[in-house]
């Protein structure tokens, strides 16, 4: 399951968790390919980036132990009122934990709410590489295949980071049938979890 002993706890983000999530994410930034971003955000900006999620998504970590060791987020998909249904889903798993349970305990947490929330599509945008090097593999392609996603679409050589062009795949999974008329979306802090 994870390193030690401890049962992974899945909770909603806190602002008090900000300093340990930017941690899990700055090697993402610093050292893969997996996040586009350039440079590692402040501390302000992230703790932005949460709450602004939060107004409307889940934004949840994993405990093992007194130890944070990764979160995972829904946010939107596209800002036009057609797409209330779909989110882009995002994952982040602290070094050292990736393989022992924590991604697939926080996904299964994730698209509970999500189902909850009546949001029907989850689209997850993954750096992609046919050969993988030093800044990028198919860790995230494959566990999204495990979790019941599939591809639906390749962006070529649309990404540049470290000297290198990275491909973007878009991977799919539906949560539910698509009924003809749709529940309203519930936003998260509405919901009683």
């Amino acid at each position: 399951m994870n390193s030690g002993n401890e049962p992974i706890i899945i909770r909603r983000a806190e602002a008090f968790d900000v300093p340990k999530l930017l941690e899990i994410y700055r090697p993402y930034v610093e050292h893969t390919a997996v996040s586009f971003e350039y440079e590692t955000p402040s501390l302000e900006e992230f703790l932005g980036r949460v709450e602004t999620i939060l107004r409307k998504y889940p934004y949840l970590v994993a405990v093992s132990g007194k130890e944070l060791i990764g979160y995972a987020y829904a946010s939107e998909f596209k800002n036009r009122k057609a797409y209330d249904w779909s989110v882009e889903t995002s994952i982040y798993v602290k070094q050292g934990q990736i393989g022992k349970g924590c991604g697939k305990a926080l996904y299964q947490a994730l698209e509970d709410i999500l189902k909850r929330q009546h949001i029907l599509n989850l689209n997850a945008c993954i750096a992609y590489t046919e050969k993988e090097d030093q800044y990028a593999d198919h860790n995230s392609m494959n566990f999204h295949k495990r979790m019941g996603y599939r591809l639906v679409g390749r962006f070529e050589k649309c990404g540049y980071k470290f000297g290198r062009w990275y491909d973007m795949i878009w991977m799919e999974k539906f949560l539910s049938p698509h009924p003809a008329q749709p529940e309203q979306i519930i936003p998260f802090g509405k919901l009683h979890c």
